[in-house]
């Protein structure tokens, strides 16, 4: 029920569309009733009119079957206009308010989910959550409504036909669907999750393909997929069976309506001018009638069979939405940095879960436009240097200082605003090269764009292109190699123009020659930017002010390049400033750069 209500507040906004949706239903709903027991009347008295040789006015009633066609139809057509255009404006701000609750969460809290997992909450489960207005709001407060106004109009002929007519819709509406719901509450709830599943393994199948077929694992991946679907299918087999028994259910009660409606009617009917209550063209309007009223509640099975899986639904976005972000914002506006040097005090960190600390008593100063190099082998904190550098994680101890804040006094994106990022996994969305470059300056003029492209290197490949700057990049730059991805990644970072500049294993998995070619570019997107390179690799290194190794998150060497490779035959490094470090931790650092 929690879940019930705040899925409703999330559509307070669309009231208006759905009231507006819920009455030309309900006008449906009535002008079929009109048109089924008017047809009824109508033929039945011009019989008996027939009969007996008398005349009567048939002009009224004829028209009024004509509108209530007419109105039924036109009704139809703007109730599925008007609620589907409901539905999908509730879909669209549905989204935006699941992507502005997640977007403070990532990355920190969205790391222990799998990618086709979170694919999965984005767009099916959102999408689940249409049954919630389009097949259960609207069929409920149409069957209220229409309950009412049966009530009221049999009761104008007779009580006792009134009563039975709507305590067998009653049964239509209420004990038949809460039976069916009590049937496909575990199965909708199945599917939600089986569907989530299954996307989840079909997405991580694809993705490590390669890895599968290598370690022969392909035949248990597809036999996941084959266990997964089967439940799947079962579970879809339930829910039609419920949804076919549910209708003959209904189909049975409104015959039984029928049946008894005759059954206390019939005795009522009496010759004109005798003074029965009921005259015999009546007969027919309610029977026709007793037989339409039950399209009110003939949706109502179908939509509580399916609300379990729409609360399933709604679960599993509440339960990214009420996650608290790794770090809060804090309530005043950021500081404005006049100078972009970078301060790490005795910085310790852990990751939620681990004993282990990733980063333990860090302490390193990188002044404005200064250049800091960070190696070290995989698991030694250098990811998670990175990490709290962006304010994605904050340290458990210490403080990190940008321009003399505390990078806790900045909002996420104002801090983020001043640094400029190139990964070894820069993302390239599947748009042309000019899209994914805009990303960094919206205004950006097409000069400014082959300015960062001719010094990232890539400018007259572009150029050579049939289509240039609006060369579609397909999904995650696929069409790209991956020194042209990284080049464009460079020239994004270029267009922002950020005074600090964070590289995080910029050239890993490229080749020598393009690794060369890639680092000089980087050293031209350095220029007088305050630079932090982490990286397990020699390329580029001489430049570099300092270099810090870490192991295990804690700093066992500093140095530049020469310093870390030069050493005296006792052991000792010379005497350029290194701090002590043993021979075979200088063998260590050619080891981790694959020196030696």
């Amino acid at each position: 029920m929690k879940n019930l209500l705040r899925l409703l507040r999330l559509l307070g906004p669309y009231r208006g569309w759905m009231a507006l949706g819920a009455l030309l239903a309900l006008i449906t709903l009535v002008a079929n009733w009109t048109l089924m027991a008017t047809s009824g009347w109508f033929i039945a008295a011009m019989a008996v009119a027939g009969a007996g040789g008398l005349s009567m006015n048939y002009f009224t009633p004829a028209a009024l079957i004509r509108a209530s066609a007419i109105l039924r139809t036109l009704g139809r057509y703007s109730e599925r206009l008007v609620t589907h255009e409901a539905t999908l404006r509730q879909l669209a701000g549905l989204r935006v308010w699941f992507y502005t609750h997640l977007e403070p969460l990532a990355p920190a809290r969205l790391q222990q989910l799998h990618s086709g997992d979170l694919l999965s909450r984005i767009r099916s489960d959102i999408d689940a959550l249409d049954n919630l207005y389009l097949r259960t709001l609207v069929p409920a407060a149409v069957a209220v409504v229409g309950l009412a106004l049966c009530f009221a109009f049999l009761a104008s002929f007779d009580l006792g036909i009134a009563l039975l007519t709507t305590g067998m819709l009653m049964v239509a509406g209420v004990l038949i669907p809460l039976w069916t719901q009590a049937r496909g509450a575990a199965p909708g709830r199945r599917l939600v999750e089986s569907q989530a599943a299954l996307r989840s393994l079909a997405i991580d199948g694809i993705q490590g393909l390669p890895e599968l077929l290598v370690y022969g694992a392909e035949g248990r991946q597809a036999e996941r997929l084959h266990a997964l679907s089967q439940a799947l299918t079962a579970d879809q087999d339930r829910m039609s069976d419920y949804a076919g028994l549910s209708q003959a259910a209904i189909g049975l009660t409104a015959n039984l309506a029928l049946w008894g409606v005759l059954w206390l009617a019939i005795p009522l009917v009496g010759p004109p001018g005798a003074g029965a209550p009921l005259a015999p063209p009546s007969l027919a309007l309610l029977a026709l009638f007793t037989l339409a009223a039950f399209e009110a509640v003939a949706p109502l099975p179908l939509a509580l069979q399916h609300l379990g899986g729409t609360l399933a639904a709604a679960r599993r976005l509440f339960e990214i939405v009420d996650a608290e972000p790794a770090v809060a914002e804090p309530l005043g506006p950021s500081p404005i940095p006049v100078r972009f040097d970078l301060e790490v005090r005795g910085v310790s960190f852990a990751y939620p879960g681990s004993e282990r600390q990733a980063l333990a008593e860090l302490d390193l100063q990188v002044p404005e436009g200064g250049r800091i190099a960070v190696v070290g082998a995989s698991g030694a904190g250098k990811s998670t240097l990175l990490n709290l550098l962006l304010r994605f994680w904050a340290p458990d101890q210490g403080q990190i200082r940008l321009g003399g804040h505390d990078l806790a006094a900045f909002r996420g994106d104002d801090l983020r605003r001043h640094i400029a990022v190139v990964s070894q996994h820069s993302h390239l969305f599947a748009a042309s090269i000019r899209d994914n470059l805009l990303l960094a300056d919206p205004g950006a003029t097409q000069a400014a764009l082959e300015r960062a492209c001719a010094v990232a290197q890539i400018h007259a490949f572009i150029a050579a292109l049939p289509e240039g700057y609006d060369t579609w990049v397909g999904e995650t730059g696929v069409r790209l190699s991956g020194g042209q991805a990284r080049r464009i990644a460079i020239a994004r970072a270029l267009l922002k123009d950020a005074p600090i500049l964070l590289l995080d294993e910029p050239t890993e998995g490229l080749d020598g020659a393009t690794e060369a070619s890639l680092m000089a570019a980087l050293h031209r997107l350095m220029a007088g930017r305050t630079v932090v390179l982490i990286t397990h690799r020699a390329v580029g290194l001489e430049p570099m002010d300092e270099i810090l190794v870490l192991d295990n998150g804690r700093i066992w060497a500093r140095g530049t390049h020469r310093q870390l490779l030069l050493t005296s035959a006792s052991g000792h490094p010379d005497d350029r400033g290194l701090e002590s470090a043993p021979h075979d931790d200088t063998d260590r650092y050619r080891r981790l750069l694959g020196l030696g």
